[in-house]
């Protein structure tokens, strides 16, 4: 029996950077050897062990075999004669297949440590095509590592378009599809793995409604990116800047998905896009079984994130409904997130990144200042039922009106932070001019 370190833990430790989890794979035996060495079989698809002492996951050597469809269509071998090497070509990208023995010393048979020098994120071997969730693997590596200056190789970038023609990323569940999208929105910068889904077909397949904003243009006045989908992703840069919250991070990737629903005819404008927004949410929320407390906030985000840009438009009395649509009242630990994602929408705008946005933090004064509002002294004053709530919807108008008049005049001019900086007036992306 040969035991090695192997995956990540191995390349997290040869980059220098913390690793999550440490796995092991034994060489040279069975089931029952493992069990009588202390170790307790745990899963169902393949067995893995864990330590008696330290409770780490120890999985036995193994080949895989494709006989169906998907990424569950393998027939796997755990013999004792496994080699290593056998083992670790099966493994997707090279950086993923070195081991290290119980003295240190690293096994790489093919070329990981090479491809961590030249920052690839390489195929091991062809077999890569047998597995559709290895695309979305690859996708979240890239977004992983992208700030250490990791890139896809063309060739399996190539091979990862052939998976994504192939029809065989239907196969996978809408719990492993959510799954990776999780592990990205963890990662440092989660706008790489929508890029590279799409930069090899994988996007409309797997998250079709964030691929519908590809190729939907913005007006150049207030988007000068123009592309709807470009948009997006800038935005979700920003905020992952800004937060390292997956929740919050969702809700960004995800605010501006009515633009897909806009009529072409309506183009370049999308004036209703924070309503036509809300189905599409919904489907995908549906279909990848997003978490309850994902969509509920994503859908504030989505559906009124629109509104932050006019605040001042509808006066102090539209302030308030405001909040109260975002029921504050109740869920005033939201607030200062979904505010995040209307100042991260401003400012995810090509050449907006260092423009002023006040109207972020004078939401929040105002909402600080309503929050004192409350409903004891009303009650004492004799009022009942509807009543409380209606005098207390008065007092906060009050509030909000008195505060008001204290902004500067430039402030409550909306068309002021929706006007792009003036070297960019004739900056024309993608030969569009709109």
């Amino acid at each position: 029996m040969h035991i090695y370190k192997v995956g990540g833990a191995v390349r997290d430790k040869l980059l220098g950077i913390d690793s999550s989890d440490t796995d092991y794979v034994v060489v040279g035996a069975d089931e029952k050897s493992m069990l009588d060495a202390g170790f307790t079989k745990v899963g169902h698809d393949f067995p893995v062990f864990l330590h008696p002492t330290t409770h780490e996951e120890y999985a036995l050597a193994r080949t895989e075999r494709k006989n169906g469809q998907g990424y569950l269509g393998f027939v796997c071998s755990f013999d004792p004669s496994v080699t290593l090497e056998e083992d670790l070509i099966r493994r997707d990208l090279t950086i993923n297949a070195m081991s290290e023995d119980e003295h240190g010393n690293v096994i790489d048979p093919y070329g990981g440590q090479n491809d961590l020098k030249n920052h690839l994120l390489r195929h091991v071997s062809p077999a890569f095509v047998e597995d559709p969730l290895r695309v979305l693997r690859v996708a979240r590596f890239a977004a992983k590592l992208y700030h250490l200056g990791f890139h896809v190789a063309d060739e399996t970038l190539d091979l990862m378009r052939t998976m994504s023609e192939s029809g065989e990323l239907s196969s996978l569940t809408p719990e492993r599809v959510w799954q990776e999208l999780y592990k990205a929105l963890n990662t440092r910068n989660p706008e790489i793995f929508i890029e590279v889904l799409r930069d090899c077909g994988a996007l409309k397949e797997v998250l079709p409604e964030v691929g519908a904003l590809y190729g939907v243009p913005g007006p150049k006045r207030w988007h000068p990116e123009i592309d709807s989908g470009v948009h997006t992703c800038l935005t979700l840069a920003r905020v992952s800047a800004e937060t390292e919250d997956p929740m919050i991070r969702f809700a960004m990737l995800c605010h501006d998905l009515g633009k897909g629903k806009t009529p072409v005819t309506e183009w370049p404008h999308h004036r209703l896009h924070h309503i036509l927004g809300v189905e599409p949410l919904k489907t995908m929320c549906s279909r990848i079984r997003v978490p309850k407390q994902y969509e509920e906030f994503a859908y504030k985000v989505v559906r009124y994130h629109s509104d932050m840009h006019h605040v001042y438009r509808n006066g102090p009395e539209g302030i308030v409904k405001l909040l109260d649509n975002l029921d504050a009242w109740r869920k005033p630990d939201l607030i200062k997130p979904w505010v995040l994602c209307c100042k991260c929408d401003f400012l995810g705008r090509l050449g907006f990144s260092n423009r002023p946005f006040p109207r972020a933090d004078y939401f929040l004064g105002i909402f600080a200042l309503l929050r004192n509002v409350k409903a004891k002294p009303f009650v004492d004053a004799g009022f009942k039922g509807s009543q409380i709530n209606e005098e207390m919807h008065k007092k906060r108008v009050e509030l909000t009106a008195e505060y008001l008049k204290t902004l500067p005049k430039t402030e409550l001019d909306d068309s002021a932070n929706e006007m792009p900086p003036a070297d960019l007036d004739h900056w024309q992306p993608f030969g569009h001019e709109f």
